[in-house]
């Protein structure tokens, strides 16, 4: 098993790319545990960085009385698990056909929804799950759901065009748990709003060369609606109503990496993070499906929907680094990097903190 140690490679590669972060011999001072208690000095994300900023911060010397402990990565799980129990009291459950498929704070409700009476219908006191938000009896079909609510969505954000930032026209199922049949399809931006499970894919393509393995990452394009410029994965994304998880992988794949068909159909499934984030009126229940893809050594993705600006190859256990030492990645990434450094040995058990963090990778509901 080898720990994450915040030590530069050994530069055994013959070759260069003009992708591939090269690591230098310089070795921090020190021996000791690599996963010895200390705490860790999280640097806080610029406005825009650029990729030798990244390559900075992977380094040794750039914190060279640093140590492998696991405090950076809780950081991250707890930036994507806010929100106390008092804050998720003020969320009303969105009940519908007698099942809790979301939850609506309370302001946005009245200050949004109430008036669209022929919509959303306010229930002081359900014998079940007390005060409830369901949809009008009216509207009897997923189909007839889908077209109304739309229609709410389109008209707020008309109305107030930073209520719900990004609209994309694309639908998420609103369901109690995955693989049930969807009660209606909302617009993906409006999720949050109103708390409705979401799911998504993302996938690790990992590299080998001399024995050590490489993570390709991504810059997200500086256009992007949401975390734009940020570090992401090679292949990312939300899982679209009406379409299985093993299909909207290969689509990512071709769209956002140009990884062909013979490629993406070897992705492995290796499993699920979770995390419950409530921040103002939006309480994002999100479940990420893992995947790890092992890509040629020569491979270079080629982004063909312009959402990402460029790529990296860059080795693992720099690639922790920078997930515990800055807030360069977009948030949900890391705990997905964090899930593949579990499987693939790079935090063991010896690691103070292993179990709790290992547990909180999965701090959501995953049904």
């Amino acid at each position: 098993m080898m720990a994450i140690i915040p030590l530069a490679l050994p530069n055994k590669i013959g070759f260069s790319l003009p992708f591939l972060y090269k690591p230098i011999t310089t070795r921090a001072g020190g021996g000791g545990s690599s996963c010895s208690a200390f705490t860790c000095r999280s640097v806080s994300s610029p406005t825009s960085f650029t990729w030798d900023d990244v390559v900075q911060a992977s380094l040794p010397d750039y914190a060279p009385n640093d140590s492998s402990d696991l405090s950076g990565f809780f950081e991250k799980i707890k930036y994507c698990n806010r929100g106390s129990s008092e804050i998720k009291s003020e969320f009303i459950p969105l009940v519908i056909e007698d099942q809790i498929v979301g939850y609506i704070h309370n302001g946005f409700f009245d200050n949004y929804l109430r008036r669209f009476k022929d919509v959303f219908v306010f229930v002081p006191s359900d014998s079940r799950f007390g005060t409830t938000v369901t949809l009008n009896k009216t509207l009897s079909t997923p189909e007839e759901r889908t077209r109304v609510v739309g229609k709410v969505i389109k008209s707020l954000a008309e109305e107030e065009k930073e209520l719900i930032p990004g609209i994309r026209n694309e639908l998420y199922p609103v369901t109690p748990s995955f693989g049930s049949p969807p009660y209606f399809s909302l617009e993906r931006a409006a999720a949050p709003y109103f708390g409705i499970k979401a799911y998504g894919v993302h996938m690790n393509g990992f590299v080998k060369r001399d024995g050590e393995k490489f993570l390709w990452i991504g810059k997200r394009s500086p256009m992007k609606q949401t975390f734009p410029g940020m570090l992401d994965h090679l292949v990312a994304g939300g899982l679209p109503h009406g379409m299985s998880c093993v299909a909207n992988l290969i689509k990512e794949c071709e769209e956002e990496a140009g990884i062909p068909l013979s490629l993406s159909n070897q992705a492995m499934s290796v499993g699920a993070v979770s995390y419950v984030d409530v921040d103002g009126y939006r309480y994002k229940r999100d479940v990420l499906f893992c995947y790890d893809l092992e890509l040629p050594g020569d491979f270079i993705p080629k982004n063909q929907d312009g959402e990402v600006e460029s790529f990296k190859l860059i080795p693992v256990e720099n690639v922790a680094n920078v997930i515990r030492r800055t807030q360069f990645f977009k948030p949900n990434c890391s705990l997905v990097i964090m899930d593949f450094l579990f499987r693939h040995g790079y935090i063991g058990p010896e690691c103070l903190g292993y179990l709790d963090l290992l547990q909180s990778l999965r701090s959501g509901d995953t049904s």
